[in-house]
């Protein structure tokens, strides 16, 4: 099999994982999964910086904003109170210096947002099983997570 019969198995073989793995996720679920694709993004991203590969670049760049503004546009400014708007700020800014750090090929930057991301992953994940099970207990809307919905 050559290279880019490879590369095309495997990402046919990674849009599949992705598509199951949607299928039967929870809100909770959904979110990481968006922000470890930011993150990938980011870190292809970075690659393809070193490499010299701007198409690449700009691709990886590209879908990691669009993956920020989903994470944005997914937030319920109204239940999510100051969280939420905080995270609204915060998407934003991502969204900017991402942005910047594809104009000047700033690895700095995409260090910055990466670290940004990694933050909100890890309270993400530190949100008890029972608050995932029963949003309202956190304020939040039914189905979702406080601040998203």
């Amino acid at each position: 099999m050559s290279y880019p019969a490879t590369q095309n198995a495997a990402s046919h073989y990674s849009n599949v994982d992705t598509y199951t793995g949607v299928s039967g996720a929870d809100s909770h679920r959904l979110v990481l999964m968006l922000l470890n694709g930011a993150l990938s993004n980011i870190a292809v991203a970075k690659g393809s910086m070193e490499r010299g590969d701007v198409p690449a670049k700009g691709e990886a760049i590209g879908q990691a904003i669009s993956i920020v503004n989903g994470l944005r546009s997914s937030l319920n400014l109204e239940l999510g109170g100051e969280l939420a708007e905080n995270l609204d700020r915060l998407y934003e800014y991502m969204e900017r210096r991402l942005l910047d750090a594809n104009l000047h090929s700033d690895a700095g930057i995409l260090e910055e947002v990466s670290s940004l991301l990694h933050e909100i992953k890890t309270g993400w994940t530190a949100i008890p099983q029972e608050v995932r099970s029963n949003p309202m207990a956190a304020g939040g809307a039914e189905g979702t997570a406080p601040g998203v919905g």
